[in-house]
């Protein structure tokens, strides 16, 4: 932030990415980051273990993510709206939640957009009915 602006996503991630392959041997998960950047919109990056670095439309990660693969390749689009977007990610998270003993409790989400961050929490009653 040499210039007090804060860096874009891309170079958080090259960051993030030169610090994942530094220390491979140490590390026991990879990392997602996503941000918002003026010139390019929204963008996320996945650091798998080992280092390596990938610009994807959306990432996922951790435990359960294995039971969500084919929802989330089967029903993102690119361009959802914001309310889209978090319906997408909620019915995902609540599915991976459903099938994975390890995954639970509740759904925390950051929106990132060319406004504020915003942070919602859904809980399981909210997230927990009939066709999630």
């Amino acid at each position: 932030m040499e210039n007090e602006k804060a860096p874009t996503p891309k170079v958080a991630a090259s960051i993030f990415q030169e610090l994942c392959y530094a220390n491979k041997e140490m590390l026991t998960a990879g990392i997602i980051l996503a941000g918002y950047d003026e010139k390019t919109g929204g963008e996320v990056y996945q650091i798998p273990l080992g280092g390596s670095l990938h610009k994807q439309d959306y990432a996922i990660a951790g435990s359960g993510s294995g039971f969500i693969y084919g929802y989330c390749n089967e029903n993102f689009r690119p361009n959802m709206t914001k309310e889209e977007t978090i319906d997408f990610m909620k019915t995902a998270l609540a599915q991976a939640i459903k099938w994975d003993g390890s995954s639970g409790g509740v759904i925390r989400m950051v929106v990132l957009t060319n406004q504020p961050t915003e942070r919602l929490i859904f809980y399981p009653d909210e997230y927990a009915r009939p066709g999630y």
